[in-house]
This record gives C-alpha cells, sequence and structure tokens, in this order.
C-alpha cells in the first residue's frame, strides 16, 4: 500500500509539472450552461482486482482537513473524497464500464456546472462525505426533470412522498424535486437520517436510499440470524441496489485516481450562479427582460418552476447568473420587487445602500435594524414588495403539470410520547405529516435521534369527521408501509 501511495503521489507531482488547460469561466452561461472542455485522449484500461475495494469508513488521512488550495472545484472534490478502496469484483466491473463511456464525466459535468459548487458547499457546511456530490451524476446523470418507471423525480431521484416528508414543495406551479437545490437540501437531510439509522454506516446508508429502508434492515437481520457478516457486500439486495452503490463507489474512485484512464474536467472553484430571493410573485418574461436573460435560458436552469409564473404562496427564490447586480440596481425592480443581498466580507451599510441607491435610514428601517452592524452571510432586503403592473403579466404553461387545489385545513394539537423504536420519519408517516414540520413543531433537526418517553407535539389536519386514535394494529401497517417506501 505505501508503495501504491508514492506511486500515486510521484504520478500526481509529475503531472504539475506539466501546462494544463486553463479554468474554464462558462462565458456564456445562460446559452450552454457548460465549460468549453479542450478534448482529452482517454485510454480505457483494466484495474488489479488487488487495488480495489470500498470501505464504509472515510480513511484516516480523510478525516483530517484538506489544506491543499485549488483553484479547481473537481480537484477541490477529488482531494476531498472519503472513502477507503481495496478489493471487490463488483466495483472492478464498474470502473471498467466508466473506463468505456470516456466522455461521461465530461457531459454530465456540464449539466451540473451551474449548480456544483453550490451542492459542495452544501456537503461541506453539514459535514457529509465529500463522495456525495457524485450522487446526482449515477441517480440522473444529471437531468433535473427525469422521472423513473418508480416516480422518483430530478437529479436525486424523489419520489413525492420522500420529498413531502423533508420540507419538498410540490403543487401546479412548482416541483421541488425538479429544483436542483432545493431537492439537494432535502436529499441530504435524507442521507443523514439513513446513515443515523444505520449506525453510521454508509453502505447501509445508500442502500437504503436507493432500495428502502425496510429491505436493507430486512436483509441485515437475515445475515445476523444465519451468523453471516452483515456488511454491504455480504447482503442480500435487489440487483440495482447491489450495482448501484459500487456504481456510485467506482466514480470516485476514478475522480480521485484520474491516473487510472479518466482525466477530470476543469471547472473554475467558484459559483457561477447565485440565488435571489424575488420577495413575491413574479413572472419569468419579466425578469428575463429586466435580466437581459432570454426567459427559456432562465427556465432552464430553475426547473423546478412549471409555469411562467411563480407560485402565489412561493417559493419565489430564482437562480441567476453571478454579476446581475444590473438587475438589483433598476429602477423598475426596485420599484416592484424585494430583492435580497446576501452580506460579504468588507461590506458595510453604506456600501450596499450606496450600490443600490439608496439611504442608509431606508436600508435600516427597511431591515428594522437600530444599529450599523451587519454579519458576512447576513440576508438583507434591498426593497419593498408592490403589486406589479397587469400588463406586466403574463400567464401561460411552460411544462405539464398536475391540477392542485390548495385548502386551508384546521388542525388541532396532540401530544404523542415517544417509544422505543420510533423516529420523527415512522411518526410523521403514522399521522400523515410531513416530516420537516414535525421536526420544526418540536425544534428538532431532520435526522434527530429520539429518546423513548420524549413528549412531541403535532397538528393533525381536523377532517369534518374526527378520525380515532389508530390502534396498535394501524400503527404496525402504516410502519410496514415507511419502512418499505424507497428514497
Amino acid at each position: 500500500m505505501r508503495n501504491l501511495v508514492l506511486c500515486c503521489l510521484g504520478i500526481f507531482l509529475f503531472g504539475c509539472k506539466s501546462t494544463e488547460p486553463a479554468l474554464q469561466e462558462i462565458p456564456q452561461i445562460f446559452t450552454h450552461f457548460e465549460p468549453k472542455y479542450k478534448q482529452q485522449n482517454l485510454i480505457s484500461q483494466t484495474t488489479n482486482d488487488s487495488e480495489l475495494t470500498i470501505s464504509s469508513t472515510p480513511s484516516l488521512a480523510a478525516e483530517k482537513k484538506h489544506l491543499l488550495k485549488t483553484n479547481d472545484l473537481w480537484e477541490h472534490i477529488a482531494n476531498n473524497l472519503n472513502f477507503n478502496t481495496h478489493q471487490s469484483r463488483a466495483l472492478k466491473k464498474r470502473i471498467n464500464w466508466y473506463l468505456k463511456q470516456p466522455n461521461y464525466l465530461r457531459t454530465v459535468s456540464r449539466r451540473a456546472a451551474p449548480y456544483l459548487y453550490h451542492i459542495v458547499k452544501k456537503i461541506e457546511q453539514k459535514q457529509l462525505p465529500m463522495d456525495l456530490v457524485l450522487l446526482p451524476f449515477v441517480e440522473s446523470d444529471f437531468r433535473p426533470t427525469i422521472e423513473s418507471s418508480q416516480q422518483a423525480v430530478g437529479v436525486w431521484q424523489l419520489v413525492g412522498a420522500t420529498a413531502h416528508h423533508f420540507g419538498i414543495k410540490s403543487d401546479k406551479w412548482y416541483d421541488g424535486r425538479q429544483d436542483v437545490l432545493a431537492s439537494t437540501d432535502a436529499a441530504l437531510d435524507y442521507l443523514s437520517y439513513l446513515h443515523k439509522r444505520f449506525d453510521g454506516n454508509w453502505l447501509h446508508a445508500l442502500a437504503a436510499y436507493n432500495s428502502g429502508e425496510g429491505r436493507v434492515k430486512r436483509a441485515i437481520e437475515k445475515n445476523k440470524k444465519r451468523g453471516k457478516s452483515t456488511d454491504f457486500w455480504s447482503l442480500s439486495l435487489p440487483k440495482e441496489t447491489a450495482d448501484y452503490v459500487p456504481k456510485l463507489l467506482a466514480l470516485s474512485y476514478l475522480v480521485k485516481h484520474p491516473q487510472k484512464g479518466i482525466k477530470r474536467p476543469k471547472l473554475a472553484y467558484k459559483p457561477f450562479t447565485t440565488q435571489m430571493n424575488i420577495g413575491q410573485q413574479f413572472d419569468f418574461s419579466v425578469i428575463a427582460k429586466l435580466s437581459g436573460i432570454g426567459s427559456k435560458q432562465l427556465h432552464a436552469i430553475n426547473q423546478g418552476y412549471l409555469k411562467n409564473q411563480s407560485s402565489p404562496n412561493g417559493p419565489h427564490t430564482l437562480l441567476l447568473p453571478i454579476g446581475q447586480e444590473a438587475l438589483l440596481k433598476s429602477q423598475f425592480f426596485k420599484s416592484n420587487f424585494a430583492g435580497e443581498y446576501i452580506v460579504k466580507q468588507n461590506d458595510t451599510l453604506y456600501s450596499i445602500a450606496r450600490r443600490f441607491s439608496m439611504s442608509v435610514k431606508a436600508l435600516k428601517q427597511l431591515n428594522n435594524k437600530n444599529s450599523n452592524l451587519i454579519g458576512v452571510g447576513e440576508k438583507l432586503l434591498i426593497g419593498q414588495p408592490k403589486t406589479l403592473p397587469s400588463t406586466l403579466t403574463v400567464d401561460y404553461k411552460i411544462s405539464p403539470y398536475l391540477e392542485h387545489q390548495e385548502i386551508a385545513i384546521p388542525t388541532i394539537e396532540i401530544d404523542y410520547e415517544v417509544k422505543s423504536g420510533d423516529s420523527l420519519w415512522s411518526i410523521s408517516q403514522l399521522y400523515d405529516v410531513p416530516h420537516s414540520d414535525l421536526a420544526k413543531w418540536n425544534k428538532l433537526s431532520a435526522s434527530s435521534i429520539l429518546k423513548p418517553g420524549t413528549q412531541l407535539v403535532l397538528f393533525i389536519p381536523q377532517a369534518e369527521k374526527q378520525k380515532a386514535a389508530p390502534t396498535k394494529k394501524d400503527f404496525l401497517l402504516n410502519l410496514q408501509k415507511t419502512l418499505n417506501q424507497p428514497r
């Protein structure tokens, strides 16, 4: 192993001396959504079994913070991939499959370019393995609108129930599963929950993400009863899941070791897009005219929106290219929209007010501030919401959507005592409430582990005729459905 490490290090240092193509800036992101890559001659080669295997725990080196500085996002990802590698036939098979698709990573990286930096930062903020950034590549080849035969949608392939319970909104205006950044938050929360549920074993968590928590648990229990190992490679799982986990790990291995045959794409280590909260219902045609971005291009990276308008009830957040300050500065925008600005290093209230042609007093009043103190990352409103002129409203459908009528339903408050084996997920399924709401009501995180005896509060929709309290039989039936529910 020491010789292998020294060999890889030597190859890396030798490669550093060669002249690399410049990092791409994606100059016309709303036209092409991808950098122009230099054509690489990728040589497919087989890999020795003795070199490969994946452990469910990070390597010792990965536990230490990488101090390597780089201006290449893909190099940053590779430097922080966490899983160990050792012998596995399934893994070798998947690696060789990728090596026969020399343009795969290059092609999919183009689709991911507007979002990849943001996903990396979300993973780092949640202190999750960097390997998870590759999951949308495995799940969907990074296609936001793709739908599976099991009705899983989006780059993270979330089914409706899972998306709903982790806070994703879906109605006739908007499907958060197609919103890359919103679905990333839900998917990472779900993966965090599964990681804790499977006692910190990431391979079990990934298998459960693919085939369902209950199926993996039953496979583990079956091996325990027979005195067999319960590691992922020893479990009897559906073929799709048995192939799914090695597919992710093989891609991770090749990104980390490009000398094996796939050269990593070049992508600048910086965001190409930024989220902007419009603050109220907006029309894509109006934003397109204000920003100079084509309406179709605007929709192309905001595919969570199903119509040309956002819903009156939100969300009202758009992904825009970096450098669209002209939109925020326009008098029309300031007169009609409530914009949002995120405070950066060295910003002051005076500099922000001057930038957006406001007085410091008006900026402080708008944000209910009594002092001039602001913090990096703080969100400031920079415009008052007003009603748009009706002549600017264009109401037409961009893509097919399901009709859905939203009805306000009164709720009743109930208390619930946590029992052994309960989780936020199983309780939310039992009472048919969103998992994220249950966590919010009780000031918990989406992946919190519950202690027996803890008192939870729930707000249950009150029907015309109140339902009887669920029986033990009902609970077991609902729990069984939950455990069998795939992502």
